[in-house]
């Protein structure tokens, strides 16, 4: 705990919307800056270090995400001793509003991102989105983006029927096609679940020189929630923050996945989709002589029955 930075220990949750906008101000304030930008959107600043994490967060996922309500930067702030800004929606707004673009600028003008030797902006799904699209204002920086959409716009991505509602969004003015907002990028990284569809769709608009994607394959449409729960969140932005993110380091951690059971479930339902005999059966003895799992040990033993009928040989163990 870095010292005068105790109160970030402070519970928020359970307050009421304006409950917990207020506590955010007077927080934000005591130790750096709270800028309010209109009615669904507004910005914290925690001043402490030379790296400066840039998170776009909404209030839902950050009392869904978080025990205490606190942004996902408050726990680098207090143990790394960065300091953090974090924009902040009411709902999936995908940061297109005027008054955020207007904040950037002024952010831009005041030579504010220049005052730090590193920069780092993360987000997920269409926070995502927002952290490729602003990280163009700090030129450099390093850019971590979950599940991001590169673009609402139907010109580009008609084939992407899940936000309907919101293509009325304007996507095509200032900091509006994220893929090429990361130019200015030093490096960024995708992160996304390959038999997700639509997200491998967005994923591959971010090709580019500079962009590294991580497959994160069998977690699903929640692959931010999958980080938090195998505590990999925080090393994956540690590491960005001192430029050693790589695809090896990042894989190196991923084998936590052995042990999530959102992970293990959904492995096991695509093996029993494409009835992969043989798989499923390494795969459940390798869990069971893990884990407490029985549905995977009763699929094992249907495995077991199958090859023994001869339809299939289990190798043995090595």
């Amino acid at each position: 705990m870095q010292d005068g930075l105790e109160n970030l220990e402070e519970d928020l949750s359970g307050l009421k919307p304006a409950q917990w906008k207020a506590r955010m101000a007077a927080l934000a304030e005591e130790h750096g800056m709270f800028q309010p930008l209109g009615d669904k959107h507004f910005a914290t600043f925690i001043d402490q270090g030379n790296t400066l994490l840039v998170t776009f967060e909404t209030m839902q996922g950050i009392h869904n995400l978080s025990d205490q309500a606190q942004p996902l930067g408050f726990d680098l702030v207090k143990n790394l001793g960065w300091s953090h800004m974090c924009v902040v929606s009411d709902g999936d707004t995908w940061f297109r509003e005027g008054r955020i673009y207007g904040f950037f600028d002024q952010l831009i003008d005041d030579g504010f991102f220049d005052e730090f030797d590193n920069v780092i902006f993360y987000g997920a799904g269409p926070c995502g989105y927002a952290a490729a699209a602003y990280s163009v204002a700090s030129p450099g920086a390093t850019v971590v983006a979950v599940q991001p959409q590169a673009t609402l716009d139907p010109r580009m991505t008609e084939w992407d029927d899940r936000f309907t509602e919101n293509r009325r969004l304007s996507f095509t003015d200032r900091y509006g096609y994220a893929p090429d907002m990361l130019d200015a990028a030093a490096q960024a990284f995708v992160i996304y679940d390959p038999y997700e569809r639509l997200d491998a769709m967005h994923a591959a608009l971010f090709a580019r020189k500079n962009v590294t994607r991580l497959r994160a394959a069998n977690m699903g449409g929640a692959v931010q929630t999958r980080l938090i729960e195998m505590e990999m969140l925080y090393h994956i932005l540690s590491l960005a923050g001192s430029g050693k993110l790589s695809d090896a380091a990042f894989y190196k951690l991923f084998r936590a996945r052995r042990n999530n059971s959102f992970f293990l479930r959904n492995l096991l339902g695509r093996l029993e989709r494409e009835d992969r005999g043989v798989l499923m059966a390494l795969l459940c003895r390798n869990v069971t002589e893990r884990m407490r799992a029985p549905r995977f040990r009763r699929r094992l033993e249907e495995m077991r029955k199958r090859a023994e009928s001869g339809e299939f040989r289990i190798p043995d163990k090595r």
